[in-house]
């Protein structure tokens, strides 16, 4: 397959690049700078020089392609623009897929279910801040009705690996840093759902070859990973403690993101599609010490 991807040079993108290239398909990917096309070319795909707001170059690129993975977005992703470019992006995106039953893989987050890990079967409920993204979300699943193979994965709070430079790890890491200790708030039980960027990258290409059409799918392989064990595993890399600290001592979303329990499962997606995480997880990655060099 030839698979048109945004975001193609990006922290997720470039795991998936390869998985893909290495799975026997073609990669074209959008660039939006000269340094963008550079690194994807470095990846072994072809360039599509354009970027979100180019909708021309979107729908040529999913137009002259087999399916379409969703990556890129405007940042910050919340704001009126962003959210109305990703679904401009997403309309497009459909309308050079549209009667072909070639997918359109589309990148969300898992939701917050309180009491209880978040599932595939949740319904998106387009409420609060993120309102205009479920929006978006069930707009791309609904292109499944107009012959799309679309389905959406549901991104966990940390996607962690080697080379991570700009995720909340590495912000954890450098407020631990600046503070002298690494901290949560509250008992820090709240949890994250986590996985590692590799067996993300594989669950996207499994999703391009046979996900099927609606399929919402949940890319976790730590179901929940208590904040206070983070915040300990960081504090052992910095030789610094580890302790609650008053939720003023965060900034903006941090306090949000420590404070909330949001566990995620992904049983159904290892189900339906054979997907098993098998690289290190969140504890373990960050004690192999990649994030401290």
């Amino acid at each position: 397959m030839r698979i048109f991807v945004t975001g193609a040079s990006g922290w997720i993108g470039s795991a998936v690049v390869p998985e893909l290239i290495g799975a026997g398909h073609q990669v074209l990917g959008l660039a939006r700078s000269d340094a963008s096309a550079k690194a994807i070319a470095d990846l072994g795909a072809e360039v599509l020089h354009g970027d979100l707001n180019d909708t021309d170059a979107l729908h040529a690129g999913a137009l002259g392609s087999d399916g379409v993975i969703h990556l890129a977005f405007v940042v910050p992703s919340v704001t009126e623009a962003a959210t109305r470019t990703d679904a401009t992006a997403i309309e497009t995106f459909a309308a050079g897929l549209a009667g072909t039953g070639k997918p359109l893989v589309i990148s969300g987050a898992t939701l917050v279910t309180p009491g209880r890990p978040s599932t595939e079967r949740d319904e998106l409920v387009a409420a609060g801040p993120i309102a205009a993204r479920i929006t978006n979300l069930r707009a791309a699943l609904a292109t499944a009705d107009r012959g799309v193979r679309a389905c959406l994965i549901m991104l966990p709070r940390s996607v962690h690996g080697q080379g991570e430079r700009h995720g909340f790890i590495p912000q954890l890491i450098a407020m631990a840093r600046a503070k002298g200790v690494a901290g949560y708030i509250g008992d820090g039980a709240s949890r994250w759902p986590a996985a590692h960027v590799k067996d993300v990258a594989r669950l996207y290409r499994l999703a391009v070859e046979r996900a099927p059409a609606g399929a919402v799918l949940n890319a976790v392989g730590d179901e929940g990973v208590p904040t206070r064990e983070i915040a300990e595993a960081i504090g052992r890399r910095l030789n610094v403690p580890a302790r609650s600290l008053p939720a003023e001592q965060f900034g903006g979303m941090f306090v949000h993101l420590l404070s909330t329990d949001m566990p995620a499962s992904s049983t159904i997606t290892q189900e339906l599609l054979g997907w098993q995480p098998s690289h290190p997880g969140l504890i373990e990655d960050i004690e192999q010490g990649h994030y401290f060099i």
